[in-house]
């Protein structure tokens, strides 16, 4: 499919200002580049940066650093799901894309959705690609899926591809349910142990510090540790808040640049429990996208590029640029995937015998799986681990509350009776 300039209009148009957007893309040597373009749309920078002989990963605005936003809002995966199943349906009945699209916005009830298909509807009427008018909507579509509608407006196959990469989001989609609903309960326990003891703490012990001051006894040990911290909490509770502040503010500074997000991946992995969750949901995540890259007819150098991006780690995304780097050189697949130490035999395994047969989207498609079921059994062992470890450790508080109060009026009921 060739590159469609956008068409001028006969009658004197208003100036639109161009807007500077950063990219990154691979160029024809499969070296990653990245810089500035000037355009008056993302979808016109992506088009640019195609014309450039340049393969798009990112194109985003360049913002100013006074704008600051801690999350993007994301159109959800779901509503995406639906959007790309119905439009491979109607292509595949024979209806252009842009009624298509038409016909879709109308029954989109999701108003962030709705808003980016009308933006990529004018930009098809502006004679963009399908996939540069998705390139322009990052808030909706990721780079693996702009990556894939590359490559099948290119083989002419949309609406098979389409439908591959609606079953990839419905499968990714319910793993990330069915994580976050084994989580929900755990997550409930602990926020309901952390108010448990904050209400003890604030509110119930400085009572009876009170109450045992007018008794004017010698109290034991433990209940003196208790009132000691229970003081200190109630004394000193702004710098324990001003302590979360700040705790919170250099997550947040770190997330938002490259070595600070780099360090807070790598302490991840290296989490127990909950790093080795990390490590498998992000092999599942890398063998599925590199398998359906693969299988849609994408190249392997930006195959690998794309699913460097899509790994959400900055430690896999370091270790797969390089991975792809040595293999631009000569090294092949597998020997570099094998030097990352990030990657466990069985994956080795498959992307070795996949390199040497020419089956490699299968073999990964077959890991994908594997590290989809390893993902929900880690999640189901972890849950059964992290309920009862919660359980203890509130009842250890209670239970220390409980026994510093109890040996308390012991000891004042005994002073009493000797005197």
């Amino acid at each position: 499919m060739k590159l469609r300039l956008p068409r001028r209009s006969e009658k004197p148009a208003k100036a639109i200002p161009l807007v500077k957007y950063r990219y990154s893309a691979i160029d024809e040597a499969g070296k990653k580049v990245t810089g500035v373009e000037m355009a008056v749309s993302s979808g016109a920078a992506h088009l640019a940066l195609l014309q450039r002989g340049l393969q798009p990963q990112q194109v985003e605005e360049k913002t100013s650093w006074m704008r600051f936003e801690i999350t993007k809002k994301m159109v959800p995966r779901q509503d995406v799901m639906n959007f790309t199943r119905q439009l491979a349906v109607f292509m595949r009945a024979g209806i252009p894309i842009m009624e298509a699209m038409e016909v879709i916005v109308e029954e989109t009830s999701n108003k962030m959705l709705r808003r980016v298909l009308t933006q990529m509807i004018d930009g098809l009427r502006a004679g963009d690609t399908f996939a540069a008018v998705a390139a322009a909507q990052p808030q909706a579509f990721p780079n693996f899926y702009v990556g894939i509608l590359e490559s099948a407006e290119l083989t002419g196959n949309l609406d098979v591809v389409l439908n591959q990469l609606a079953d990839y989001i419905d499968r990714d989609t319910k793993a990330r349910t069915k994580i976050t609903s084994a989580l929900i309960y755990p997550a409930v326990v602990a926020a309901m142990s952390v108010v448990t003891v904050v209400i003890l703490t604030v509110f119930v012990l400085p009572r009876f510090v009170v109450f045992f001051n007018s008794l004017h006894a010698k109290l034991p040990l433990v209940t003196r540790m208790m009132l000691g911290m229970s003081g200190i909490f109630s004394h000193w509770w702004f710098i324990f808040l001003a302590l979360v502040i700040a705790i919170t503010a250099t997550f947040i500074s770190m997330r938002r640049s490259e070595k600070g997000q780099a360090m807070l991946d790598g302490w991840l992995l290296r989490l127990p429990v909950v790093g080795d969750l990390a490590k498998t949901a992000i092999l599942e995540r890398t063998c599925r996208i590199l398998s359906s890259m693969l299988h849609a007819g994408v190249d392997l150098p930006r195959s690998m590029a794309i699913t460097a991006d899509s790994a959400n780690n900055a430690v896999y995304h370091s270790a797969l640029d390089g991975v792809r780097e040595a293999m631009m050189e000569g090294q092949g697949l597998a020997a570099p995937i094998a030097r990352t130490g990030l990657f466990p035999g069985a994956a080795r395994q498959m992307f070795r015998v996949g390199e040497e047969t020419g089956t490699l989207d299968q073999q990964l498609e077959v890991a994908a799986a594997y590290y989809g079921r390893e993902l929900e059994t880690k999640v189901d062992r972890a849950t059964s681990l992290f309920e009862p470890a919660i359980i203890i450790v509130m009842g250890l508080v209670v239970g220390f509350v409980a026994v510093a109060l109890i040996s308390a009026m012991y000891g004042i009921y005994n002073q009493v009776n000797v005197h």
